[in-house]
């Protein structure tokens, strides 16, 4: 071959298949792809081994390397007895659960993937992202994974969790975002000197010869200058704009990355054509401008976040013991070390250890396991279980996590499956209008070309792209709820989501419990009717009574204050909601309950509405009853015909004697709207036909007892917070008792978020409209409409939240 017959072939640049670097050093080929490590062609085996490929489809899907200093071995300290306690947010003994802070978490694709944890070990029952906190929740089964393996399983997938027994959350996560501001800084610090040196061009200043060997110069450092703006700082929105491409749509950052990059190829030919100065200016003012609203953004959303997991608590109260006596405390004042007495059904709302002989509980709303785990005296009991049986002393271990109870609130089982339907609604905005906008800027580039006005086609072109962006658009529903959801909690009506405040201000009928609900808890003339009891047996009726949790049992146990609570175990305990209680003390049986449930015949059953009544039956002979006179919740009354008065169709539900009708039906329209002696199950019944048959938005309102399954299946459901423990997650929200009376406030105030969510909206179509004219036009310079971004962001938050808050002052402003 003769010499000036070789060629010699450029070196071809190969990037990893799973994450996207460049391959430096000499790429590994397999299955068909490069990869730029070993660790990264082991996590692509991993995925493809558990049919997981389809990661690689995602808009974002830009995968992690495992570290360099992962190593077998590297978390076996994990399986110390005194380590993994510390750890561990849950365990039953056959389920347990981690919470941990993932670091390199950085798009939807990771989302993805930590949540298919379970289909790469079968130990993985179930796995939860917290993306702004950038945590995932890991529940597993420690008989077949340990916490070891499982902390392997998942840096071997390149998401190495950041594990420390401090307290250093916030230090960690200031460390992984220090990208963002690393980028706005150098495109400020370019567009500040791109201006300074583009003066000679804005004042057409200096035509000398030296003058324009000076201004060649400065166009030689404005084009160095933007190099790294271009290439660094944009490279956000090339990146997402590319992955969009490759999951075949468009999303809001392709029409920004398309104008950027025709700024700086136009900037570069008239430059090297010597045909003008560039538009170095636009490009790095865009970049920086539009850097600065997207943290705005960015940290306007992290307060929410924090405002929903951290300031929000729950009016729950809980019973300590102190000295033998027992006071009520909110759960939020637990401190380590307190005696706290959790009665049947209620959540053990902190960890704790059992200081009672044995405890029957359910963890199904932690665990999903709806059967009974057993513990004994010295276990420890972890928050978010449920007491089954006769009430136990436990001694708090940790404070109340309220983030904790938010996360348990928010349950998956727990989540309306229509609550889905906004995030198609916003993806469908993001992929129509990125489409509208290109095509309106090709119209409108075209349209100036044909004119011979190249110069107005490429800033028509470039502005139109910039300007028209839906950001504004999509943030008007996001940060006008955030806010409310934040002012809601101020006046101490707590809601789940976001989505509860829109289905709060839809709703049509108001359906309400009554014992507990209506009336007040502690409060009520009781005195009992029938035979009258020894010491002895009253000792035994309190001793049941103090078991429970319901309005009434409370009210009888208060009646019976003179006698001391005994200390002698109770034995087969049994509490039917709707009906009674039971249980054996010593060789005697208690029953308390309503005239079925100890055996009465039915005229005895009907004989009385006027009060409610608690039979007492001991060794099967009915001894009386506690009469008891309720009494109603000031003001409610006035709450009440407000809301009838406002159109809404009211209902009441109790799964008492018919009592009261006279003082009730004037207030909810007739008797006909008046249930009696309903059971759980068939309120759940009636709340569903008034929606199914009747076509109605129900708010139920209950105070989370019996009425687990009405709340969960109502439109919205509310659980109102006495000074006991009776936290729901079936609800979608929780009020404080004495804040009931409010509730027609409450639902004017998420009306008014509404019409505020609206207004916005239509103040973001305005702006994009007019922007959009001036674009068309030419009328507009690349940095201005880049400028109109963050400032229309800003316009959207700053009235949102002025708005809601004046809202708020209208409709909760009480003397």
């Amino acid at each position: 071959m003769k010499k000036d017959e070789i060629t010699l072939e450029p070196a071809v640049t190969e990037t990893c298949y799973h994450c996207g670097d460049e391959c430096r050093d000499e790429p590994i080929h397999h299955d068909d792809h490069s990869f730029c490590c070993e660790g990264c062609k082991l996590v692509y085996d991993v995925l493809k081994e558990n049919d997981l490929c389809q990661y690689y489809r995602f808009e974002d899907s830009k995968g992690i390397s495992p570290g360099a200093d992962l190593y077998e071995g590297k978390f076996d300290y994990l399986d110390l007895p005194d380590v993994q306690p510390k750890l561990l947010e849950f365990t039953d003994g056959r389920q347990a659960r981690v919470n941990w802070l993932v670091p390199k978490m950085h798009c939807s694709s990771c989302i993805w993937l930590l949540e298919q944890l379970h289909r790469l070990h079968p130990g993985v029952v179930g796995s939860v992202v917290n993306f702004p906190e950038k945590k995932v929740r890991i529940s597993y089964d420690p008989t077949q994974i340990k916490l070891s393996e499982l902390a392997e399983l998942i840096a071997r997938l390149g998401y190495e969790p950041y594990i420390s027994l401090k307290d250093v959350e916030g230090k960690v996560l200031q460390k992984w975002n220090r990208t963002r501001l690393f980028k706005i800084g150098l495109a400020g610090f370019a567009f500040g000197n791109i201006m300074m040196l583009s003066l000679p061009e804005y004042f057409d200043l200096g035509q000398s010869s030296e003058d324009q060997n000076l201004r060649l110069m400065f166009t030689g450092l404005n084009v160095l200058l933007s190099i790294p703006v271009f290439f660094y700082s944009a490279s956000d929105f090339f990146v997402s704009a590319w992955k969009a491409l490759r999951g075949r749509y468009l999303n809001i950052d392709a029409p920004i990355a398309l104008a950027l990059l025709g700024v700086f190829l136009v900037s570069l030919y008239q430059v090297g054509t010597q045909t003008g100065p560039g538009y170095f200016d636009s490009l790095a003012g865009a970049v920086f401008f539009m850097l600065v609203g997207r943290y705005f953004q960015d940290k306007t959303y992290a307060s929410i976040s924090f405002d929903r997991d951290y300031k929000s608590y729950f009016p729950v109260a809980v019973a300590m013991l102190k000295e033998d006596e027992e006071t009520r405390l909110p759960i939020t004042d637990l401190r380590p070390g307190d005696h706290i007495l959790i009665r049947n059904r209620e959540l053990v709302p902190a960890d704790a250890v059992l200081a009672s002989p044995r405890a029957m509980i359910d963890y199904s709303f932690v665990s999903g396991e709806a059967e009974l785990v057993e513990r004994r005296q010295g276990d420890t009991i972890y928050a978010g279980g449920r007491q089954v049986g006769p009430a136990v002393e436990m001694e708090v271990l940790r404070r109340v996590s309220q983030s904790y109870l938010t996360q348990l609130w928010n349950n998956d089982t727990f989540t309306k499956e229509k609550e889905d339907q906004h995030q198609t609604l916003a993806a469908r905005i993001n992929r129509y209008f990125s489409v509208i906008v290109m095509a309106l800027a090709a119209v409108t580039f075209v349209f100036w070309i044909s004119r011979g006005q190249a110069e107005i086609a490429f800033n028509a072109f470039t502005t139109v792209l910039l300007v028209a962006c839906p950001c504004a658009l999509l943030l008007s529903s996001t940060f006008t709820n955030g806010n409310l959801l934040s002012l809601f909690g101020k006046y101490r009506f707590y809601l789940k989501n976001s989505h509860a405040i829109e289905r709060l201000s839809e709703i049509t009928s108001v359906v309400f419990d009554k014992t507990g609900t209506m009336t007040l808890a502690n409060e009520a003339e009781v005195h009992f009717v029938g035979e009258v009891l020894a010491d002895e047996e009253k000792a035994m009726v309190k001793a049941l009574a103090a078991q429970s949790s319901h309005p009434l049992s409370r009210l009888v146990t208060q009646s019976l204050a003179e006698v001391p609570l005994s200390k002698k175990a109770l034995l087969d305990f049994c509490e039917v909601e709707g009906a009674g209680t039971s249980a054996t003390w010593g060789k005697h049986e208690v029953r308390l309950g309503s005239a079925r449930w100890v055996g009465k015949g039915e005229e005895e059953v009907l004989a009385d509405t006027r009060n409610p009544r608690v039979y007492v039956a001991l060794n099967g002979q009915v001894r009386g009853y506690f009469n008891i006179k309720s009494k109603y919740r000031p003001e409610l009354a006035e709450a009440v015909t407000n809301l009838r008065q406002e159109g809404y169709e009211l209902y009441l539900l109790s799964g008492d004697k018919p009592t009261d009708r006279d003082l009730l039906s004037p207030l909810f329209g007739g008797t006909s709207r008046l249930h009696f002696q309903q059971k759980p199950e068939d309120k759940l019944r009636f709340v569903a036909q008034l929606q199914q048959v009747h076509n109605q938005k129900v708010l139920m309102v209950g105070d989370g007892l019996n009425d687990a399954g009405a709340l969960q299946q109502s439109d919205v459901g509310l659980a109102v917070s006495n000074d006991i423990n009776n936290f729901s997650p079936a609800c979608d929200a929780l009020v404080e008792g004495d804040r009931l009376a409010l509730l027609p406030r409450y639902i004017r105030l998420a009306q008014a978020g509404q019409r505020i969510v609206k207004t916005s909206f239509g103040i973001s179509l305005i702006y994009n409209a007019v922007g959009v004219s001036f674009a068309v036009a030419g009328q507009l310079t690349p940095v201005v409409a880049a400028i109109l971004m963050p400032i229309s962001s800003i316009t959207i938050v700053l009235f949102t939240t002025a708005a809601t808050n004046l809202a708020a002052h209208r409709w909760m402003n009480v003397k």
